[in-house]
Order: structure tokens, then C-alpha cells, then sequence
């Protein structure tokens, strides 16, 4: 009698949820979403960058001038008046050893603006200006 006991433990299988292929989902999420907010850099500024055929990326050491359609200049996420452009650039020259500026412009924005904000920001100490595109797709 032992033995019939025996093999009906043995007949019995594994009666459970099998928790690898949710663990696999929730990888594939978490490499999703960290892959995706990479490519959220400034959230709160619109703005279409003309395209370029040598366009290429950038490092976050580099300070940044947005000026959006509205002719509005910000400063990484803080709005600035063309006024105050040029000390607010000479402070962040002064404490940054990588002394180049991102000029990120929307297409429709006046070029004599744009030249007008990068002399401020050359003025200011910058050692570089680039000037933001988008890469452009064949």
C-alpha cells in the first residue's frame, strides 16, 4: 500500500502561476519607458527644428537657448527677456568649463534674431555655438 502512495505523489504536477513571462513583460515596459523619456528633453517648448542632412547629437554639459514662435527666449526651462540674455549666459559660462551654447530656434523664428541671441551668447563667453536641426530622413 506504501507504494501506491508513493506514485500518486508522484503523478501530481506543479500547481502554481508561473511568474516568468510577467517578469518579462515588466522588463520589456521598464527598457520602453526608460528608452522613451530619453527623448523627452524639453516638455514644456514647442518647437519645430529645421532639418539637417549633418545633424548630430548633443551632450547635456552644453547650455541651451530656446526661442519658440512667439519670439519668447528661454534659457534651459526658464523664459528670459533679451535684456537679461547676456548676464544670465556670463553666469552659466563662468561656472561651466564646456563653454558651448545650443541655439534651439523654430524654423519660422526671424534669422536676425537668432544671429542677434547667438552674438549675446558669444558676448557672454561662450568658446561655441551650435545651432540645433533635426536630422533629415531621406
Amino acid at each position: 500500500m506504501r507504494q501506491i502512495v508513493r506514485s500518486r505523489r508522484r503523478d501530481r504536477g506543479f500547481i502554481g502561476v508561473d511568474a516568468t513571462p510577467m517578469a518579462d513583460v515588466v522588463f520589456l515596459l521598464l527598457i520602453f519607458f526608460m528608452l522613451a523619456s530619453a527623448f523627452v528633453f524639453q516638455p514644456g517648448l514647442s518647437i519645430r527644428l529645421p532639418k539637417a542632412m549633418t545633424a548630430t547629437g548633443e551632450s547635456a554639459q552644453k547650455s541651451i537657448v530656446t526661442i519658440t514662435t512667439q519670439h519668447k527666449i528661454f534659457v534651459g526651462d526658464k523664459q528670459v527677456s533679451l535684456n537679461e540674455l547676456p548676464a544670465i549666459l556670463h553666469a552659466e559660462m563662468a561656472q561651466k568649463e564646456n563653454r558651448v551654447v545650443i541655439v534651439k530656434a523654430d524654423k519660422s523664428v526671424p534669422h536676425g534674431l537668432v544671429v542677434e541671441v547667438m552674438d549675446i551668447a558669444q558676448y557672454a563667453g561662450a568658446e561655441k555655438l551650435v545651432v540645433a536641426t533635426e536630422p533629415h530622413v531621406r
